[in-house]
Order: C-alpha cells, then sequence, then structure tokens
C-alpha cells in the first residue's frame, strides 16, 4: 500500500494533475501512504497489547483486509476516472461506494475494540509506553469516527439526490481526520525512543504527558480551525 502510494503520488506529480476534486491521483496517492504507515503502526503497537494469539490474528487480519480493500476500491476508481465515493452512477459503482462505506464503519469496530484493550494493564510494557498507546488509540478512535461521519454526510447527499454536493463537502473535515489518525504513530514512537534513555520511568511518563498535551493542543486547534472554516 504505501509503495503504490508513492508510485500514485509519483503520476500525481509528474503528470502535472490537479491535487482537489473526487477525480484526482492524489486520492490514491493518500490512502495508500495513510492506510499503509498505519497498518504497520498498529500491528506494531498491537505487539504491546495484551491480546490472545488467536485474537490478535482475528483483530489484525480483519484489520488488514479492510485497509486493503478500501485502497485497492479507491486506487481502482482512480484508474476507471471516476470518483470512489458517494458514486451512485452506475451498479458497479455503488457496490464500490457502499464497500467503501461498510469498511469504514468496519475500521471503526475494530479500532474501538483495540482501545479499550489497550486499557488494560500490562506490567511487561513500561508505563509511559502504555500511556502513549492509550492516548495514540483515543485520537485513532477520534479520526476513524470523523472519517465515519465525513461518509455518512456524503451519501446522505446522495441518497437525497445532490451528489455534486457530497463531492464539494463530503470531505470537509480532512485535516481534523488526518492530525488525529498519526498520533498513534508519533506518540508511541516517541516513547519508545524514550525507552532507551536512562531516565527514571517517572521522568520518562512525565515527557510523554507533555508531549501528548502539546499533540493534543495541535490536534484541537486545527480541529477548530477546520469546523469554522478557516481550513479545509
Amino acid at each position: 500500500m504505501v509503495v503504490s502510494g508513492l508510485i500514485h503520488l509519483a503520476i500525481l506529480v509528474i503528470g502535472g494533475g490537479t491535487w482537489q476534486g473526487p477525480l484526482s491521483w492524489r486520492k490514491a496517492a493518500t490512502f495508500g501512504l495513510s492506510f499503509g504507515v498505519t497498518l504497520i503502526t498498529i500491528v506494531w503497537v498491537a505487539s504491546f497489547l495484551r491480546l490472545g494469539n488467536r485474537a490478535r490474528s482475528m483483530l489484525l487480519g480483519a484489520f488488514t483486509v479492510a485497509c486493503v480493500a478500501e485502497t485497492a476500491l479507491v486506487t481502482l476508481q482512480a484508474w476507471r476516472g471516476v470518483p470512489s465515493h458517494f458514486n451512485m452512477e452506475t451498479t458497479f459503482d455503488a457496490v464500490i461506494a457502499r464497500t467503501l462505506a461498510g469498511g469504514g464503519f468496519a475500521l471503526v469496530a475494530i479500532i474501538v475494540t483495540l482501545t479499550f484493550v489497550a486499557f488494560r494493564s500490562n506490567p511487561t510494557v513500561p508505563i509511559s509506553l502504555q500511556v502513549a498507546i492509550r492516548i495514540g488509540f483515543v485520537a485513532l478512535l477520534g479520526a476513524v469516527i470523523v472519517g465515519a461521519l465525513m461518509i455518512a454526510k456524503g451519501m446522505m447527499l446522495v441518497f437525497a439526490g445532490h451528489p455534486q454536493a457530497a463531492y464539494a463537502t463530503g470531505g470537509t473535515l480532512k485535516p481534523t481526520h488526518f492530525v488525529t489518525m498519526h498520533a498513534i504513530l508519533v506518540l508511541p514512537a516517541f516513547a519508545w525512543l524514550l525507552s532507551f534513555t536512562n531516565w527514571t520511568e517517572q521522568r520518562r511518563l512525565a515527557v510523554v504527558l507533555t508531549a501528548a498535551g502539546v499533540y493534543a493542543i495541535v490536534a484541537g486547534a486545527v480541529a477548530v480551525a477546520n469546523f469554522t472554516g478557516l481550513l479545509s
């Protein structure tokens, strides 16, 4: 997925295409990169969660299938030259749009489950890393809920007979979606790097909480600007 994202980013840059709109190669690029990096991150972070092998395999397997399906379908529609989300023009397009919506809600369910699991105490993992993972999952949960809201809004507009409005406004919360999605990588990676220092665990925890606070302020500022129309 990451390789696919990079290839489509190169196509966009070299080809000089538009960065905006439902037909932009940007969607194939961003979906490949974001889902690829997120999948790698979730698999890594899940190794620190207190999960049985069977449950871990089922959750990560379902998450992988959903990520691959979302990326593949968006990429397919980009190559076909038609919108991926909210597109009900043909039966085939409608099936893809509904599958993308279903995949989004499946991702929400899986991430909700992993978030609950993250709050189980794990004595084999430093508390600073556990806290970073918990905060990251809460932020990720917020990101996928925002994504689900965008899909729900767009689909409601489509079913109401306003597909152009769906294309124009369905993705208005993308900045908020982006900044909250990647806390699950940034904060645990930061906490993991701190584990190589000779600091006490209490000091590491304080630094992680400070970093999380800074991230929350940035994410909050982006969200406020996004919801008030200053950023889109």
